[in-house]
């Protein structure tokens, strides 16, 4: 449970990752973006 944790919210900020704990903003471009990230 911290940083370095991939599941809760903090690990996710710190990993600059999104999933069901920390949502990403929905955009036009989101298809884009994940594309992009993965």
């Amino acid at each position: 449970m911290g940083r370095g944790d991939k599941k809760t919210k903090k690990g996710k900020i710190f990993r600059a990752s999104f999933g069901k704990s920390r949502l990403a903003k929905k955009t036009k471009h989101s298809k884009f973006i994940v594309k992009a990230a993965s």
